[in-house]
């Protein structure tokens, strides 16, 4: 991680009830390439870290026997487990853990999976810790995806009016932005590849309620940075995305690379 950030629990205060809307879902074709990439059968076990409300553990739950979600939010993992019960997916567990107090008696896994996740973790102490709870044969997956674009250049401009030109990520700043170079940490922690595939992009499109809610899903525009301006920066922000009523958002493809505990 860039500068002296630490990681808080504030990191994502409030996004949850806006992280389903705010966040366009993987599409059905990246689960089937997993299926396809990995061979899964149905069997094995699942393991998604800063799995957030299962935003890729439900797609992925039914290739396997169990899925396992961890997440340090206590208040994703509730949307995790309401959105999993509505779904009627039963084979999932949800457990509230730092990806950092791992293997923490999880046992092992076929695929352990990062989605937008791996660059707030310690991540050689968790790449580490990862290697050793997969299976012999198991994969580690770093997807590289973006589920949440700019659709309005005044989105930008209204969050630095109200919090500020540094980019805000719980208690702290990221004023570098989040680190990069994961390729290199993963060989560290012994792991071999990569072997990379990859899902097209498209374009969605997206209601005035979806963009606000989009928002309110990213750390650095989670609602308690707000603090008692919360509802008139979300009136102002609704003023100025006004008058259009949808708004076309362009998804690059998404790309994965799997990372084995042997020689691919």
């Amino acid at each position: 991680m860039t500068g002296a950030w630490e990681w808080d629990p504030s990191l994502y205060s409030g996004s949850a009830r806006y992280y389903p809307r705010g966040r366009v879902a993987y599409p059905a074709e990246l689960a089937a390439a997993f299926a396809t990439e990995l061979g899964l059968d149905g069997t094995g076990r699942l393991l998604d870290i800063g799995c957030g409300p299962g935003s890729l553990t439900l797609p992925l739950a039914g290739s396997f026997e169990a899925a396992v979600g961890l997440d340090a939010d206590g208040d994703m993992l509730a949307e995790a487990a309401r959105l999993a019960a509505e779904a009627g997916i039963g084979n999932c567990r949800w457990v509230h853990r730092r990806a950092e107090e791992l293997p923490a008696g999880l046992g092992r896994f076929r695929l352990v999976t990062f989605a937008q996740s791996f660059h707030w973790f310690d991540r050689p102490r968790v790449a580490a810790a990862v290697r050793g709870m997969l299976a012999p044969d198991g994969v580690c997956a770093h997807v590289h995806a973006s589920t949440l674009e700019p659709v309005h250049p005044a989105i930008a401009e209204l969050v630095r009016e109200y919090l500020g030109p540094v980019r805000r990520a719980g208690q702290g700043c990221l004023p570098e932005g989040t680190a990069g170079g994961e390729a290199g940490i993963y060989r560290a922690a012994g792991f071999h590849g990569p072997r990379r595939f990859a899902v097209p992009g498209r374009v969605v499109t997206r209601t005035v309620d979806d963009v606000v809610a989009g928002v309110f899903s990213l750390s650095s525009s989670a609602p308690h940075l707000f603090g008692a301006r919360r509802a008139e920066f979300e009136g102002e922000l609704r003023r100025r995305l006004a008058p259009a009523e949808t708004f076309p958002m362009p998804l690059r493809e998404i790309t994965v690379d799997l990372w084995f505990t042997r020689g691919c």
